[in-house]
């Protein structure tokens, strides 16, 4: 075929994959698919739903004594709401309905992403964005689906990509996501520290904050409705998680040795114990924290020096999100679905020409995601039995997280050091002129 009808067979192609009704389409079929390995995949990757999830609505229902309200709980309170949901329809198929809702909640958000593009131009605009975070679903696998997580991703996703047109509503929706899951509030602080909607967000943020404290309190809450907080406190070193690669290298290593993978009863997932696991742990929490208010003092500098903050957010909330991760004692695989509202943020600004092109933490989550997959649900038996292959792919992993906050963390300060250099160039342009 000559070069040139090989150029308008591909211009067709894109053409044709950019069509809403062929996005939608890819959108549907991920989802069904996601769903079919959800249900028949080994290791069960839909346990959390069919057994934790569904138990604790059961127990709601039969006793009277909900979760987040009559007793503590890990997660915070607004979680119970998808949880109740996927109900509705009786206990037997709440399997089936968490999927099905899962499907909805992600179309939800695919289509602000898609009317956003309409909005700034035509939704073509923005089918690349879209096709990546099909793909990226896909590559997750069936944790993309199975976990309380997939809503806090899509209504966080919802709320970044409607920030430049309606930041009321943004504030509302990453609150939400937020008591939900509570890693979207480092967004909202993100957003108040360098935004110049500071304010309304602000302000939503807090009324919707509010709203959920009130209905919390009148269902009969107390302070349940914080004890997500302390919750987690005594969880020890996850198998999966980055600070835990060393230890785990060392249990394969030495198998009679100090190093050792257990399950816990109480948090039910599997641990570490050896020589420095427990100091790891505890120091984890403290680092995490420092490593997300180090990033936000660097933003603070970028904002004093003059940077925009339509290119710093997206960079930033990549760097906060990944630092969430990367210091975490926890080491949860759908913590990878995380990475999917900075990513499409970061796509969406580039898109426009407001920030840093966004392909490399693109390709890197991509990369993050299959390997993940390899490893939970298909091969997590044999990492837990501390066998080489999957050992490797979660070094591997762990590596491309460590890869990924570099990249964020040095294009951040990259940020900050272009507005040093605007600024200098902008102050020796208003000298040259007072001397002139």
């Amino acid at each position: 075929m000559p070069p040139a009808a090989r150029g308008r067979r591909g211009r067709r192609i894109l053409h044709a994959a950019s069509h809403p009704i062929v996005l939608w389409l890819g959108l549907v079929l991920a989802h069904l698919w996601l769903g079919m390995l959800g249900l028949y995949a080994p290791g069960n990757p839909l346990g959390d739903v069919g057994f934790v999830y569904r138990f604790w609505m059961e127990h709601g229902q039969t006793t009277g004594q909900w979760v987040g309200i009559d007793t503590v709980w890990v997660y915070p309170i607004v979680a119970i709401v998808p949880m109740l949901a996927a109900a509705v329809l009786g206990l037997d198929l709440y399997v089936s309905t968490w999927l099905s809702l899962m499907m909805l909640i992600n179309a939800a958000a695919f289509a602000v992403l898609l009317a956003l593009g309409a909005r700034t131009g035509g939704a073509r605009r923005v089918a690349p964005v879209a096709w990546w975070w099909i793909g990226f679903l896909v590559l997750l696998g069936p944790v993309a689906l199975g976990r309380i997580d997939t809503v806090t991703v899509a209504v966080a996703l919802a709320g970044v990509v409607v920030l430049s047109v309606a930041p009321r509503a943004a504030g509302v929706l990453l609150t939400l996501a937020a008591w939900i899951k509570v890693w979207p509030a480092a967004i909202v602080a993100a957003i108040v520290l360098v935004d110049r909607s500071r304010i309304r967000v602000a302000v939503a943020a807090a009324a919707t904050t509010a709203v959920v404290l009130a209905v919390a309190l009148a269902a009969g809450a107390g302070g349940t409705v914080v004890s997500f907080i302390t919750e987690q406190t005594g969880r020890g070193l996850q198998i999966e998680a980055i600070s835990a690669t060393a230890w785990m290298w060392d249990a394969f290593l030495h198998p009679s040795g100090a190093s050792a993978v257990y399950y816990d009863t109480s948090i039910l997932t599997f641990q570490l114990r050896g020589d420095g696991v427990a100091d790891a742990a505890a120091v984890a929490t403290p680092l995490l924290a420092a490593a997300v208010a180090l990033l936000l003092i660097l933003a603070a500098v970028a904002m004093r020096r003059g940077a925009v903050s339509g290119e710093l957010l997206p960079v930033l909330a990549l760097a906060i999100t990944t630092a969430l991760i990367v210091f975490n004692k926890v080491g949860s695989p759908q913590f990878v679905s995380w990475l999917a509202v900075p990513i499409v943020w970061g796509l969406v600004a580039a898109i426009r020409g407001d920030g840093p092109s966004f392909r490399v933490p693109a390709v890197l989550a991509l990369l993050i995601a299959v390997l993940t997959q390899a490893i939970y649900p298909f091969l997590y038996d044999e990492l837990v039995s501390l066998n080489v292959v999957p050992l490797v792919i979660l070094t591997a992993r762990n590596l491309l997280y460590l890869v990924l906050f570099v990249w964020a963390v040095w294009t951040l300060a990259g940020l900050v050091a272009g507005a040093r250099s605007a600024r200098a160039d902008a102050t020796a342009a208003d000298t040259a002129g007072w001397s002139s």
